[in-house]
C-alpha cells in the first residue's frame, strides 16, 4: 500500500482525487452504489501505483503516504484495505 485516505475524508468524500487517479484505484465514486453509504473514500492497496497525484488535489489533506500517516490515524491503513476485502465482487 502506497497511500492511505485518513480521517479528514470521513463525511467529506470530495471526489477530486478520483478525477486525477491514473489507475482508478480510489473508490467508491459518485456513480457507485456504495458511495451513499461509505463514510469516506478508499485507496485500493493492491492497485495504487504510488504516483501521488491524489495528494495535492485533496481539499481536506486526507491522503498520506503510508510511512507519513499521522499516529492518530494509523488505523486507516487497515480501514482502507478492509473496505476492498469487504466489497470485492
Amino acid at each position: 500500500m502506497a497511500y492511505v485516505i485518513a480521517e479528514p475524508c470521513v463525511s467529506t468524500k470530495d471526489t477530486a482525487c478520483l478525477d486525477v487517479c491514473p489507475c482508478n484505484c480510489i473508490h467508491p465514486g459518485k456513480d457507485e452504489a456504495e458511495f451513499s453509504t461509505a463514510p469516506q473514500l478508499y485507496i485500493n492497496p493492491d492497485e495504487c501505483i504510488d504516483c501521488g497525484a491524489c495528494i495535492p488535489v485533496c481539499p481536506v489533506s486526507a491522503i498520506f503516504p503510508i510511512e507519513d500517516l499521522p499516529k492518530q490515524w494509523k488505523s486507516f491503513a487497515e480501514i482502507n484495505a478492509h473496505w476492498y476485502l469487504a466489497n470485492e465482487s
